[in-house]
């Protein structure tokens, strides 16, 4: 059944408690007079939405207009709702399940605030006013923001949004006055002010000037204290320094490790003796190659905080997938962050539906781990839909997946959609893309076309392996031998 809302009556003094362009969020509700006594709070009766037909009701007190910061209240709470979903709709959109998205909205409170004050101060001038921000509005707003967090953190976007601190009172001091917000104190932000100002008479703390001559600059350390405030109180002696020397000792470059600190400064509080070294001759006697540890720990250096049990955990899916000894260790070198993939959330629902349309889950995962991170419902099943729909069969999709093991990782509207058509318009029957359907991971623009216009130029015919797969100069040497029998 579809939704309807009823709107509230809301019973306010004509002239003293009239509110003054104010709109309650997120419900919309229509305002009222009636010519009752003016009263400092008034109650409102509020039909909440009526879904599935089950009717929910509930009671709002709204102050009075000489009361601001409870007007502020109200608009923050609805605006943190509106975040906790554009937050929810962009991890299912980056393939999470919808009940894994939930659960980590549910327990990022802090990136929610941070999120929050992200809108007050893009839309400033709307809050001084006491007005509601638009769903559209809020959307156009984070999105973006959030686009390019995941750029940044990619794999590790999740442990940023769940482990993100409070910087929200640090943001709002940069809103009007007419804004303004009673201060909070929290260890957070003290961390972020002890590397940020010296104390007078002082100097900042050793380690802002180590990490300055390691490559960094002061915004990116503020940015690490943010995210994981315990950093601001690490010694460079015990903590730091030796991670930096490990990791040199490992063969990382001296321009890679502000990115592995950035990305995990959890890595230089783990005892160097009790848990990093014991976990790499864990992850070295499963197959990890010792000598691309430097490779390893640059792509994930969250590798090395799980717990052991985490670990293993992964590994036994790995086993009982059919994945062999030799073959786990290649994986864990070459594709590390498969370990921030949860067993129950995605390797097993991903292994099972690759199965169920004839796959080889054993040899996917080997060839293509990434795939194992993405939703069943959101992304793959899409993807096989997207075939069906054009005639191939489920085996034939099977076929596809295993040949080639990313296809079901390409976006249905940037890659398969435009370079399916193109494929109809060069009328190669069907079978071609179920033998090479490596076809879909060349670029339209500059491989496809070129080369197919090229072929038809010279007047000949070459299966699709032929002719995007080879060199330039094996193509052109094809194309000369091609034309010369003509």
């Amino acid at each position: 059944m579809a939704c309807l809302e009823a709107p509230p009556r809301v019973e306010l003094c004509p002239v003293s408690c009239q509110p003054r362009g104010l709109q309650l969020p997120p419900w919309r509700l229509s305002l009222s007079r009636s010519s009752s006594s003016c009263r400092s709070c008034t109650l409102v009766s509020r039909q909440l939405p009526i879904c599935n037909a089950q009717s929910y009701a509930d009671d709002l007190w709204v102050a009075a207009p000489h009361s601001p910061a409870s007007v502020r209240s109200r608009l923050l709470a609805a605006e943190r709702e509106e975040a906790k979903a554009v937050l929810s709709l962009f991890l299912r959109q980056k393939g999470l399940r919808s009940t894994l998205a939930a659960r980590i909205v549910n327990k990022s409170d802090g990136f929610i605030e941070h999120l929050v004050s992200k809108l007050q101060i893009a839309y400033r001038s709307r809050y001084a006013e006491g007005r509601e921000l638009s769903t559209p509005e809020i959307r156009d707003a984070l999105l973006p923001y959030l686009e390019a967090l995941s750029k940044e953190h990619g794999d590790s976007l999740v442990e940023v949004v769940e482990n993100f601190p409070d910087p929200f009172a640090m943001e709002r001091e940069a809103l009007s006055s007419s804004m303004a917000f009673t201060p909070t104190s929290s260890n957070k932000q003290k961390a972020i002010a002890r590397i940020s100002t010296a104390a007078s008479g002082a100097a900042l703390p050793e380690l802002v000037p180590y990490l300055l001559d390691l490559g960094m600059d002061h915004e990116e350390i503020k940015d690490i204290v943010r995210k994981f405030p315990a950093f601001a109180y690490y010694s460079v002696d015990r903590k730091i320094k030796p991670l930096v020397e490990l990791l040199l000792e490992l063969g990382v470059k001296n321009s890679s490790i502000p990115g592995i600190i950035k990305k995990r400064p959890q890595l230089c509080g783990i005892s160097m003796s009790d848990n990093l070294k014991p976990m790499m001759a864990y992850l070295e006697s499963i197959g990890v190659d010792k000598a691309q540890w430097s490779k390893v720990i640059t792509r994930f250096p969250a590798l090395l905080t799980y717990s052991r049990n985490k670990v293993q955990t992964t590994v036994s899916f790995l086993a009982e997938l059919g994945v062999s000894e030799k073959s786990i260790g290649k994986i864990l070198t070459r594709c590390p962050h498969i370990m921030s993939y949860s067993v129950d959330d995605n390797l097993r629902p991903t292994a099972a539906y690759f199965r169920s349309i004839g796959a080889d889950a054993a040899s996917l995962i080997q060839k293509s781990p990434q795939a194992f991170g993405l939703n069943v419902e959101a992304k793959l099943r899409p993807t096989t839909e997207f075939f069906l729909a054009r005639g191939f069969s489920v085996e034939e999709v099977g076929v596809m997946a295993n040949r080639f093991g990313i296809v079901h990782t390409l976006s249905l509207e940037e890659n398969l959609l435009p370079k399916y058509e193109f494929f109809l318009a060069m009328e190669y029957p069907r079978c071609e893309l179920v033998k090479f359907p490596q076809y879909f991971g060349y670029s339209l623009d500059r491989r496809i076309k070129p080369r197919y216009a090229r072929m038809t130029g010279c007047g000949v015919r070459l299966i699709l392996n032929q002719m995007l797969s080879v060199s330039d100069a094996r193509f052109e040497k094809i194309l000369e031998k091609k034309t010369a029998r003509l």
